[in-house]
């Protein structure tokens, strides 16, 4: 065995409540920040940083619908929506107001979090098929809105400029620099995330997801804390969508329609529902999948496909992978990829013993 759990005996309160209580634990949260924020930065070129950037993002917006939808059991197909609260609030407040990105970025986050409950407080009268069409109706509604306000949006063409992130001074510009800046808000989302379920707003979630009669039984106000939910939700959708501006440096609605909210409804189901490892798992996945496709593609479909149409093959091909993706792991491994890692992982608990 790898560690021996039984010998481990907690005396405090804190010890108990240990985000990682076992050695063998913090010893591998501690090499992976070191691969993180030491090795692969001084290794990796640009191109394989930018990409490790986009998966950071992911995995903000990832974990917001996952709470919504994994750990509160509601349905949204309206994730992008928020996002683009987010980002234009941010864009706005940064080239009106001059405002910093520490400032801007919670802003962000605050207003997508206002526009969430505001959303919620009619569409949680409603269950199942019904939530996910009001909240499909708050895509169409939202992105409305922005596209036809000139004061919200910038004018016809609905993108604003964005100024990159500027810390002390020094202006982050370089995949490099915004690599920092994007994994850190990562990592303070993944801890957020990690502290919140083990709250009791978390408890409240679950309890709310597994059955919500009992749930209102035992004292928990069953509406309150769905509009909790789609707040924290709606929150991290916006500060997702800050990151996108600020990395891609303009906000355009372009960048959250209706296929990213689809997008991060695969990377919850595909990595794992109620899970915060699932959410990151499915951020990585569904991030490279476009990119793995995309160079087999170019390199063994030219041989069947003309040069011309191979790149609309490879959009549609793109979405068919991830249709299929999406109904085996429902029918073969609803848990998706967190539950796969959750097996890997018992096994070696367990070795050599069969059970």
């Amino acid at each position: 065995m790898f560690h021996r759990e039984s010998g481990y005996f907690k005396t405090t309160y804190q010890a108990d409540m240990g985000l990682y209580p076992l050695p063998i634990a913090r010893y591998a949260i501690v090499a992976i920040a070191a691969l993180f924020f030491i090795l692969l930065p001084a290794v990796l070129d640009g191109y394989y940083l930018s990409i490790i950037n986009l998966v950071a993002i992911a995995i903000v917006g990832a974990l917001g619908l996952n709470i919504l939808v994994g750990f509160t059991g509601q349905i949204s197909i309206g994730h992008a929506a928020f996002m683009s609260v987010g980002a234009y609030t941010a864009a706005n407040l940064a080239t009106k107001l001059d405002l910093p990105f520490w400032l801007t970025l919670p802003a962000g986050g605050a207003m997508a979090a206002f526009i969430g409950i505001l959303v919620g407080i009619p569409s949680l009268r409603i269950k199942g098929l019904y939530l996910a069409i009001a909240t499909l109706a708050a895509q169409f509604i939202i992105e409305w809105i922005i596209n036809h306000t000139p004061t919200i949006s910038g004018g016809v063409a609905a993108s604003i400029e964005m100024p990159r992130p500027n810390f002390f001074g020094m202006e982050l510009a370089t995949q490099a620099e915004l690599y920092y800046f994007l994994m850190v808000i990562a990592v303070i989302a993944i801890v957020g995330a990690l502290n919140l379920i083990r709250s009791r707003i978390g408890r409240s979630f679950i309890a709310i997801r597994d059955q919500e009669i009992a749930a209102e039984i035992i004292g928990i106000n069953v509406f309150k804390t769905k509009l909790i939910a789609f707040g924290i939700s709606s929150f991290y959708a916006g500060v997702c969508g800050v990151m996108y501006t600020y990395y891609l440096g303009v906000a355009n609605y372009e960048n959250f329609q209706l296929i990213t909210s689809i997008d991060y409804l695969a990377m919850v189901i595909i990595g794992g529902l109620g899970s915060v490892l699932g959410s990151i798992f499915g951020a990585i996945f569904i991030t490279m999948l476009p990119i793995v496709i995309r160079l087999l593609m170019e390199t063994f479909g030219s041989i069947f496909i003309d040069d011309a149409a191979l790149a609309q093959v490879i959009a549609q091909f793109r979405l068919i992978i991830f249709g299929g993706l999406i109904i085996l792991f429902l029918v073969v491994e609803p848990d998706g990829l967190a539950k796969l890692w959750q097996n890997i992982r018992n096994y070696f608990r367990f070795w050599p013993f069969s059970y």
